[in-house]
């Protein structure tokens, strides 16, 4: 294990959609030196709490916290210097090669291992399905909700993907907004906006995309967004707080503490 001071400690999340950012946000707060990768159009819902968001706005404050677009490895630590979160277009992660991070956090939650492997860093985690503690992995950090969320996991495996999206006050699959048709997705509404159900929010194609409940938009994609048929595409709060849309999920925050924990336990003795 490569020894280093906390303080001195370089994390490379992969990816920076919603999870990832709470990570990011909370091992930020900590005072470790962040970066993010992303592929170029990343397909984020909830984008009000999502670092990816800056590669399109160039920056992304979330929670009081700022992430800023970088082009390539030489902005980075100046960007640290600016006290902001450097994030790149970088699918393959091979800013690694250039950062040498002590940690490696894969955030991308693709149900599978894109690539990640033992040897990226002196501590390697995967969030979720599709790692294995031990095998491609150091630690595996357990992501679906219920009794074992936020577990660390130092050999074997995450809970099998369930495909089913977490119960809000009796709703699933129904607070999922999927888009009708292949194209340029339009959305009619915002993040924050009540809707009702069998409203129309978005339309692809002049397709239109309807909300199946009542409540508060959440997330939605980007305007302009190419999508096929299926692909979701926005999601609806049946508890109506429009508050929660601009601010760090209790997942995201509960998987950012653990995967702080797994830090802490390998480099703070």
């Amino acid at each position: 294990m490569k020894t280093a001071k906390l303080s001195d400690l370089v994390v490379l999340i992969r990816g920076a959609g919603e999870m990832a950012t709470g990570v990011a946000h909370r091992l930020w707060r900590a005072h470790l030196s962040v970066c993010m990768t992303e592929v170029p159009n990343p397909l984020a819902i909830r984008r009000e709490v999502s670092f990816c968001e800056a590669l399109h706005d160039g920056e992304k404050t979330v929670e009081g916290i700022s992430a800023k677009r970088v082009i390539d490895v030489e902005a980075i630590k100046p960007t640290w210097s600016k006290g902001k979160i450097p994030v790149l277009v970088d699918p393959e992660a091979v800013v690694k090669k250039f950062l040498r991070p002590h940690v490696v956090v894969d955030a991308i939650l693709a149900k599978r291992n894109l690539g990640t492997r033992l040897g990226d860093a002196s501590l390697v985690i995967g969030l979720g399905p599709g790692f294995h503690a031990g095998k491609n992995v150091h630690l595996v950090i357990e992501t679906n909700r219920g009794h074992n969320l936020g577990r660390l996991i130092w050999e074997g495996t995450a809970e099998p993907d369930t495909g089913t999206p977490g119960e809000i006050e009796g709703y699933s699959v129904e607070r999922v907004l999927r888009a009708p048709e292949t194209g340029r997705f339009e959305p009619l509404k915002k993040i924050g906006d009540l809707v009702e159900e069998n409203e129309t929010v978005a339309l692809v194609k002049g397709v239109p995309m309807k909300s199946r409940i009542s409540g508060v938009l959440r997330g939605i994609l980007r305007d302009g967004t190419s999508v096929q048929k299926g692909l979701k595409s926005g999601d609806v709060d049946p508890r109506g707080n429009r508050d929660a849309c601009f601010t760090i999920s209790d997942k995201a925050r509960a998987i950012g503490g653990s995967v702080l924990e797994g830090i802490l336990f390998t480099f703070n003795r």
